[in-house]
């Protein structure tokens, strides 16, 4: 039995909103998972409801815990790429790619020009590819399902190219430590740039589908606030930080291999509300393939004798080894203790989807239960990568 409700719109803050709307009725705990649709993967988010806001919540994380840090002291350097593989289905490529470039950075040495470009179309392929698996699942948790069909439809072909690209789809096994496996195929330029081309249009279609779609708009809009402070103390990275007017981007701010002769815009959106996390990783889309026009072409420019890795020692020098990546979620960090051997002594990684999901309890805080759905979708969660 509703008593007082002074709340017109969900425009107001959610500390502002608590406690405006309140009910007659004991508040009392409910378990979201470990198995539930909004979880896309094994995790319960526990939620404390007065009526239907959610006054607050815990994650309960760990049921994928499986020891990959523990496992990767036992095995040499090589071995370990495929395990960087699976630590996330989607981001495969990019967490391969951050394990060879921390072991490079201990190693000392400088992987090939064309190692580095080649890696930053991998990276980028991957990108869309991981978004496009977001927004298909973003499309059945707010009801739509011709957007779930179109966003794999478009999924396919980015998938297709890593085919073309290493002959595997998701879990790639691709970068090598001192540049990549193999040189791209002889149409792989000419495959990727018609894929672009394709996509950018195909992606205007289903950003009209959804913005003429006033119900799945509004289910975003306006709800789940978070300030610039709030993602800097609870270390929110990636989109969902830049849809809350943080303008950072380690691409950009921090580049690695060779970002910084790439030109590209890094979309930031101040309303730090749902709907700009999520427009944040629509426009990410668009600069991605901006940015793999620029490196293919620089892979042209390089010439086809160009060399694409480099041969390097078994054994890595003793030391401590730090390394950082802008993943398709957030910052990825790989910290590297190596003793003189061929096997790391420690390996810790730090994923971006960890703190984010440690950031539930803010962001669901005074959104109605039907919105919870809503708001942890624009983390894109992955459980492969948080529990390790």
């Amino acid at each position: 039995m509703v008593v007082e409700n002074t709340i017109d719109t969900f425009d107001s803050p959610p500390e502002e909103r608590i406690g405006k709307e309140k009910y007659e009725t004991d508040q009392m705990w409910i378990y979201m998972g470990p198995q539930h649709p909004f979880s896309h993967g094994l995790w319960t988010l526990k939620v404390r409801v007065d009526g239907e806001i959610v006054t607050d919540a815990e994650p309960v994380i760990g049921y994928l815990h499986r020891g990959w840090e523990k496992e990767a002291e036992n095995r040499t350097y090589p071995k370990i790429i495929p395990m960087a593989d699976r630590l996330c289905y989607s981001a495969s490529m990019t967490y391969t790619h951050l394990y060879c470039m921390t072991v490079e950075k201990a190693l000392g040495i400088e992987v090939p020009e064309k190692a580095k470009y080649i890696r930053i179309v991998a990276d980028e392929i991957c990108r869309i590819q991981s978004h496009l698996m977001w927004l298909a699942a973003v499309g059945t948790d707010l009801g739509n399902l011709t957007i779930f069909l179109w966003g794999m439809r478009e999924r396919e072909y980015w998938l297709d190219l890593n085919v073309r690209l290493c002959g595997q789809r998701m879990t790639t096994n691709y970068p090598r430590i001192g540049g990549v496996r193999n040189d791209t195929t002889d149409i792989f330029d000419r495959d990727v740039m018609r894929c672009t081309e394709r996509f950018e249009k195909a992606l205007w279609d289903i950003i009209n589908m959804i913005d003429t779609n006033s119900i799945y708009v509004s289910r975003m809009k306006g709800i789940s606030y978070l300030t610039r402070e709030q993602c800097a103390n609870l270390g929110i990275t990636g989109p969902a930080m830049r849809g809350c007017g943080v303008d950072f981007d380690l691409r950009r701010d921090d580049p690695y291999d060779n970002y910084e002769h790439i030109d590209f815009e890094v979309p930031v959106l101040k309303e730090g509300d749902t709907y700009a996390r999520y427009m944040v990783r629509i426009e990410e889309m668009f600069q991605s393939c901006e940015i793999i026009r620029q490196a293919v072409r620089k892979i042209n420019a390089l010439g086809k004798n160009a060399p694409y890795r480099l041969k390097v020692p078994s054994k890595v020098p003793a030391g401590k080894t730090f390394c950082k990546l802008e993943d398709p979620r957030g910052e990825s960090l790989m910290y590297l203790i190596s003793d003189g051997t061929d096997k790391p002594f420690r390996l810790k990684v730090r994923a971006p989807l960890f703190t984010n999901i440690s950031a539930s309890r803010p962001m669901v805080k005074g959104v109605r239960v039907a919105d919870v759905p809503a708001v942890m979708a624009m983390i894109d969660v992955c459980m492969g990568e948080t529990d390790r």
